[in-house]
């Protein structure tokens, strides 16, 4: 079964080039099928990620953190709670192709 993460996360203004630069490039995560960037407000984005499965998001979940790590200083706390990111992850329930 298909799976999918969805990250909500605000970008500090003065880093939105580097940012763009390092998150806009294909990321070599095994079981990734595809990968969307939304921008939802002057600075604030809903990365998602749809998966082969669980499985493979679980065993890339090193190497998403790996990433994160080298953008973590170009996001703005979200809370002290959820630190820079607001993840959520399930299974695809539906989906449609036109």
């Amino acid at each position: 079964m298909k799976y999918m993460n969805v990250v909500k996360f605000k970008v500090k203004q003065e880093y939105m080039q580097e940012y763009m630069q390092k998150a806009y490039q294909h990321k070599p995560f095994d079981g990734m099928i595809n990968e969307y960037y939304v921008q939802v407000g002057d600075n604030e984005f809903i990365a998602v990620g749809l998966w082969q499965s669980e499985q493979k998001m679980i065993e890339a979940r090193p190497a998403m953190i790996a990433f994160l790590d080298t953008i973590r200083h170009t996001l703005e706390e979200l809370s002290p709670e959820l630190g820079v990111t607001d993840p959520s992850s399930g299974p695809v329930m539906f989906e449609s192709s036109n």
